[in-house]
Parts: C-alpha cells; sequence; structure tokens
C-alpha cells in the first residue's frame, strides 16, 4: 500500500518525466556549453534547480546564469569558454556542488567531458601564414590527444579535447584563432 507521501512523489515523478520528454521534443541540439557532467539539454534543463551552487563552487567563476531572455533555460548554469576558460578541476567541485542529477561527476571524469567543440581558425592562425607558434599545444591541459601540432606545424584538434578553452585564451592572435561552440552544434 502506498501512503500519501510516496502517492504524491510519484505523480511528481511522472509530471517530471514527461514534461522533459515534451521539452526534449523542442530542444533538437544543445545551444550552450554546460558545465561539466551535464545531462543531455533535455534532460539537464529538467533537473536543473537554477540554485547556482556549481556557480559558487567554481574556482574561477567560470560559470554564469542565462538571463530572463534565455526561455527555460533561464537561469541555467553555463560556461562561455572564449571568455573565461574551464581549468578542468580534478575534483570537479561544481558537479560535486550541484544537488541533482542535473550535474554529476561522470564516471571516467574528464575523459567523458565535452564542455564545447574547438576549431581552429585557419584565417586567422599564425601558423597558416608559415608563423611558428604552437602556444595553444603547450597550454592544453589534456594533451596530444586534444591538441597537438601536425607535422606541417599547424595545430590539429583531437577527439580527447574537452572544449575547456584553455588554448583559447592563450592564443596569441586578436581575435583568436580558436573558436568554441557547443558540442552539438559544430560537426
Amino acid at each position: 500500500m502506498m501512503d500519501r507521501r510516496g502517492f504524491f512523489s510519484r505523480g511528481l515523478q511522472r509530471a517530471l518525466k514527461e514534461a522533459v520528454g515534451a521539452i526534449g521534443e523542442r530542444v533538437a541540439t544543445q545551444r550552450y556549453q554546460r558545465p561539466p557532467g551535464a545531462l543531455p539539454e533535455p534532460a539537464f534543463l529538467g533537473a536543473c534547480t537554477r540554485c547556482g551552487a556549481c556557480g559558487e563552487a567554481c574556482p574561477v567563476h567560470a560559470i554564469t546564469s542565462l538571463p530572463p531572455s534565455a526561455g527555460l533555460a533561464s537561469g541555467t548554469p553555463v560556461l562561455d569558454v572564449a571568455t573565461q576558460a574551464c581549468i578542468m578541476c580534478e575534483t570537479m567541485p561544481c558537479a560535486t556542488a550541484c544537488p541533482t542529477p542535473a550535474l554529476e561527476v561522470p564516471a571516467w571524469k574528464w575523459l567523458d567531458v565535452r564542455i564545447a567543440k574547438v576549431a581552429i581558425d585557419e584565417s586567422r592562425c599564425i601558423t597558416w601564414r608559415d608563423v611558428e607558434c604552437g602556444i595553444c599545444v603547450r597550454v592544453c591541459p589534456v594533451g596530444a590527444d586534444a591538441l597537438k601540432l601536425g607535422d606541417d606545424g599547424r595545430p590539429v584538434v583531437g577527439a580527447a579535447c574537452t572544449g575547456c578553452g584553455m588554448c583559447i585564451g592563450a592564443c596569441v592572435t586578436t581575435p583568436s584563432s580558436i573558436l568554441a561552440s557547443p558540442p552539438e552544434l559544430l560537426s
């Protein structure tokens, strides 16, 4: 037999599941750079309470909240790695601070994280003008599996790139030759 609390709890869970399904139909692709450990966008929007605990836990204040104009996503945490890189904290305090499953430390830690998709703008990067550089490669916290110099001396983004943005901030060109987009928008 189910008590009153169990009845309402199950009803709320069912309603949230249906709401996430409805949101999922409207949110075709991820439009934001979310903190590490974020659920897929529709589920994230349903699970995030907009409490701000993840932003408070971020040691470099890289996490901000979306404004009211963001509609369903307003108040949810985002990163703009082109403005402030994620420093890839070993313990992921942002995910640890989240009181809901919206952000959780992935089982494989940083191996499972894709904050953004990084691409090199060949029209800006000085290595395409035969000028030696490689600063982006030297600052990459992941290493050669994420970003390396090819045989031609030009940066190549690899599959292990987390999209943390360290390379964007270190780039010597203005604006940066390295671009970041939400992970599902660039292919």
